[in-house]
C-alpha cells in the first residue's frame, strides 16, 4: 500500500457559542447532516488521510460519525493549538495538507481538489477567496472611520486552505494564534496564492447562517402550507334555479340559493386556498356586498383565487374536496368534475370524494349540499 501524500485537518474544536447551541458547532446539523460529517465527506474523496480536532469531551461523538475513516483527536484551547496537534498526528510521508473549518462544512470536493492541485503544481500556500462586494471601512477605537480601503484589492478568504506541510509547521512554530493559517504563513514571508472560492464555503457562525446554509443546499426548497375550507347552501325553493356543483352544470337538478352560483365544492376549495396562503377567506375576497360576484360561477371564482394566491407567491401542490349530500349522485361524473376543477385551477392536481350522512343533519334530510376542502400550497423559500 502506498504511503499517504496528502492529508486534511478539519478544525472542529470550536464550541459555537455565537450559535447559542448546547453542543459543539461541528455537530450542528444542516438539513439532517452535521457540519463535521459534511466536511469529512467532501474531503475524504480528495486526500489520503484526515485528522479531525474535537472539543474536550466530545472526541467519541466525532468518532461515531467518521468511524475508522479518520483520526479524531482532542483539540487545544486556541485554533492554532488544535492545528499544531493535528499536524503532529499526520503520517510522516504527508507532503500536502489542507486545513479546513468544520464550520464551512458545505464547501465542495471540487474546491478542495482545486486547492490540492495548486499545491501539486508547485505552490506552497493556497487559499480560496471571494471578491468583496461591500464597501469596507477601517475604524478607530472610538468608532470613527479611519480609512476606506479599495475593495478591488480585498478578498474574503475561505477554507480549505492548502499548504506544504513543512511550510505550515514552520509557520506555527514561529507565530502565535491567528484567524487563519494563511496569516501565519504570511508572517514568515511566504507568498500565499489565491484561487476562486465558492458561495457554499460560507462559515456557519450565527443562527441566521443556518437558514442561508439550508438555502444553499436546497436552492429549490419550498415552504409548505395547508388550508381548510367549508361551504354549505340550502336547496332553493325556485325550481328553475340551476344546480352548479364542482364547476359542472347538473341538468334536471334544483339548484341552491346563494349570492353567486352556489357551487359549494368550488367555494370550499377557494376558502382552503385562501386559508393556506393566509390572505383572508371566501367572504373577505368575494363578499356579497360586491356586485361583481353576483351570480359568479364557481369556475370563475377558482380562477380568480388562483391568480390571487399566485400573486402572493404560492403554487398549488394538491387540492382535495369532499361533497356531502344525498343528491346529486357524484360518482358517475367524478372524473368530469375533477377535470373541470383542475382546469379552473390551471391544471393543479385535484381529488374529489363524496359522502352522505345517513339521514343526519340538513344534508342527510335532503335540505342542501355541503363541502369540505383541503389545499396544499408551496412557497419558494
Amino acid at each position: 500500500m502506498s504511503q499517504p501524500k496528502s492529508a486534511a485537518i478539519i478544525a472542529g474544536a470550536g464550541l459555537g457559542n455565537r450559535l447559542g447551541a448546547k453542543l459543539p458547532k461541528a455537530l450542528i446539523q444542516i438539513d439532517g447532516i452535521s457540519l463535521v460529517e459534511r466536511a469529512f465527506a467532501s474531503l475524504s474523496t480528495v486526500v489520503d488521510e484526515i485528522v479531525i480536532t474535537a472539543p474536550e469531551g466530545f472526541a467519541d461523538e466525532f468518532r461515531k460519525i467518521v468511524g475508522d475513516s479518520a483520526k479524531v483527536i482532542t483539540g487545544g484551547v486556541l485554533r492554532s493549538d488544535s492545528v499544531k496537534l493535528a499536524l503532529a498526528s499526520l503520517s510522516p510521508s504527508v507532503e500536502y495538507v489542507l486545513v479546513h473549518d468544520a464550520a464551512r462544512g458545505l464547501a465542495t470536493s471540487d474546491l478542495a481538489s482545486r486547492v490540492l492541485s495548486e499545491l501539486k503544481g508547485g505552490e506552497v500556500a493556497v487559499v480560496p477567496a471571494l471578491n468583496v462586494v461591500d464597501t469596507i471601512k477601517e475604524i478607530d477605537n472610538a468608532g470613527y472611520v479611519r480609512n476606506t480601503p479599495d475593495r478591488n484589492s480585498l478578498r474574503a478568504v475561505q477554507t480549505p486552505q492548502g499548504f506544504s506541510v513543512s511550510v505550515l509547521k514552520r509557520a506555527h512554530e514561529a507565530s502565535e494564534d491567528a484567524t487563519d493559517d494563511a496569516a501565519l504563513v504570511e508572517a514568515i514571508g511566504v507568498k500565499v496564492k489565491t484561487i476562486a472560492g465558492e458561495a457554499r464555503a460560507m462559515k456557519v457562525t450565527n443562527p441566521e447562517d443556518i437558514a442561508v446554509a439550508v438555502s444553499l443546499i436546497n436552492p429549490d426548497s419550498k415552504e409548505l402550507r395547508v388550508g381548510f375550507g367549508t361551504d354549505a347552501h340550502a336547496f332553493s325553493n325556485d325550481s328553475s334555479r340551476e344546480l352548479w356543483l364542482g364547476a359542472l352544470l347538473w341538468p334536471g337538478e334544483v339548484g341552491v340559493d346563494g349570492h353567486s352560483d352556489g357551487d359549494v365544492a368550488a367555494h370550499a376549495i377557494c376558502d382552503a386556498l385562501f386559508a393556506a396562503a393566509s390572505i383572508g377567506d371566501l367572504g373577505s375576497n368575494f363578499g356579497t356586498s360586491d356586485p361583481k360576484y353576483k351570480n359568479a360561477s364557481g369556475s370563475a371564482l377558482l380562477k380568480e383565487t388562483l391568480g390571487r394566491i399566485t400573486s402572493a407567491g404560492f403554487e398549488i401542490n394538491n387540492v382535495s374536496v369532499q361533497i356531502v349530500c344525498n343528491r346529486p349522485k357524484i360518482g358517475a361524473r367524478r372524473a368530469e368534475m375533477i377535470n373541470a376543477l383542475s382546469a379552473s385551477l390551471g391544471g393543479a392536481p385535484v381529488s374529489v370524494s363524496a359522502t352522505s350522512t345517513d339521514g343526519l343533519g340538513f344534508t342527510g334530510e335532503g335540505k342542501g349540499i355541503a363541502a369540505v376542502a383541503t389545499a396544499l400550497l408551496s412557497k419558494r423559500n
